[in-house]
């Protein structure tokens, strides 16, 4: 296992405490530096830059505090990227209210307080794994390798997301989602029992909250659950009477990981462009 750099920000001591004792159990895991509020971390990031361990790799980061909030300091901390790297976050909270916010936030985890031991190492090994199925070794100033074109990011593991529809937070299985289709500035998520769900997100990011491992981009428009590909006929995916176009651009990619799941004929099956 690779050794993450690590940085807990929290106001209350007390939790600075408890996550330090964590990170001290967990082999993995260095203390990079505390800090007790957003505008402290700013510093034990630079700080932190400048040692010789590195740069910080992981936030255990806390989400309502004074002056700036733990979503407003990760915001900040994506446009000082060049400066301190681009560190992975975990949440931590006492209201269940901010999961959604969290994972809109590109946060790698959510824990929620009281925290206990086994759920902060799950959360520490998620972050662990994330960082070694990118394949690159983390570099020296902590800035994760860019993603290389057309191939998707690995996104952590979840048997569920949550979304914002209809100002309900709303729980969905990944194992239901048939398909995601981009509508505009939303995203209509469609479900093996013929219901869906519509939220505000990007098709992107949706793409990086669903396992990479499960889904696959076949369109400019569309995310498919290859488990759920049963059919496809003249370049279209069939799901009951919704056909759902495959691109050239995306069709060599979606080939190489259906055949990782099933057998193709030679001859393979025609696409459409976009």
């Amino acid at each position: 296992m690779k050794t993450l750099n690590c940085l807990i920000v929290d106001d209350e001591p007390l939790a600075l405490d408890l996550l330090e004792t964590y990170v001290a159990r967990t082999p993995f895991l260095r203390l990079a530096g505390r800090a007790g509020s957003a505008l402290e971390a700013f510093e034990c990031l630079r700080q932190a830059a400048e040692a010789p361990q590195g740069a910080v790799d992981l936030l255990f980061l806390d989400i309502q505090m004074p002056q700036l909030s733990g979503m407003e300091f990760t915001r900040l901390l994506a446009e000082r990227r060049e400066e301190f790297g681009q560190p992975r976050v975990v949440f931590t909270t006492a209201f269940e209210q901010y999961a959604l916010e969290g994972f809109r936030a590109d946060a790698l985890d959510y824990l929620l307080k009281p925290i206990s031991y086994p759920e902060f190492l799950r959360a520490a090994m998620k972050a662990e794994e994330w960082f070694r199925t990118r394949r690159e070794p983390l570099s020296s100033s902590g800035a994760l390798p860019t993603e290389e074109a057309g191939k998707s990011v690995t996104a952590p593991k979840r048997d569920s997301i949550w979304v914002r529809a209809d100002y309900r937070q709303v729980c969905i299985p990944v194992a239901d989602i048939l398909y995601v289709e981009g509508v505009k500035d939303y995203v209509r998520i469609c479900r093996a029992d013929g219901s869906s769900v519509m939220t505000q997100m990007s098709l992107k990011a949706m793409e990086e909250q669903l396992p990479s491992d499960e889904f696959v981009r076949v369109h400019r428009s569309y995310i498919v659950h290859l488990a759920q590909v049963k059919t496809i006929e003249r370049g279209r995916i069939l799901f009951g009477k919704v056909r759902i176009p495959i691109s050239d651009s995306y069709r060599e990619a979606f080939m190489e990981r259906l055949s990782q799941r099933a057998f193709i004929t030679p001859k393979g099956y025609p696409t459409t462009s976009e």
